[in-house]
């Protein structure tokens, strides 16, 4: 219930327990922050600390077709998202999640460079180092979802790839230029894990040797 009240903002859901006449129970579920809400809560639930204080939230609408995207980075070295296709949760992903995490890695890069914060000669980030400390909901809503499996456990629209990509590429690269100081932050974290990841396989490669 809490998860359908951060999908739909706005809807107010409202749960009691009756059974014991004189100490009834009630639990109200009601977020008109939607899916920003939701990583809040993600975030709060684990502990872990933002990396900026507002939550980034973008959207783009195409043809009959919607994708809504709410993340936040925090000071963990876990990624942690939850990707929904007409408010099912699709826990192994699919052309949503391909989409954000390519638009993602293009546009941090894009930006990184674009600025000086990758030089020439350094490589690109990958998108693990990325995606490290990331909290995101993705959240698509369309006509006909094709869901593979019995269980929805996966979204298969190839046209979804495309707009989610979008609403990164545009979108969320014009709020990295609008906000300078966080997008320092979402690039220094990701360069921290570069090299942490290129320092661990050196040591491999020594041990290896």
């Amino acid at each position: 219930m809490r998860e359908q009240a951060f999908l739909n903002a706005g809807l107010k859901i409202t749960l009691s327990d009756l059974r014991d006449e004189e100490n009834p129970r009630t639990e109200v579920f009601c977020y008109e922050g939607g899916i920003s809400e939701f990583v809040t809560y993600m975030n709060n639930v684990r502990g872990y600390s933002p990396l900026h204080e507002d939550v980034i939230h973008i959207s783009l609408a195409s043809g009959n077709s919607i994708a809504e995207i709410a993340l936040q980075y925090n000071d963990s070295y876990a990624e942690t998202m939850k990707p929904f296709a007409n408010n099912v949760l699709t826990p192994d992903g699919g052309m949503h999640v391909v989409g954000f995490r390519t638009g993602l890695t293009r546009t941090v890069n894009d930006y990184a460079r674009k600025n000086g914060l990758l030089k020439e000669k350094d490589d690109n980030l990958t998108g693990d180092d990325i995606k490290e400390g990331l909290t995101a909901v993705i959240l698509v809503k369309l006509p006909d979802p094709q869901f593979e499996g019995q269980t929805k456990n996966k979204l298969g629209n190839p046209e979804v790839r495309g707009i989610v990509d979008k609403v990164m590429t545009e979108y969320f690269g014009y709020y990295l230029d609008e906000n300078p100081a966080i997008a320092k932050k979402i690039v220094g974290k990701a360069t921290l894990a570069a090299r942490a990841r290129k320092a661990a396989r050196a040591a491999r490669d020594n041990v290896i040797r």
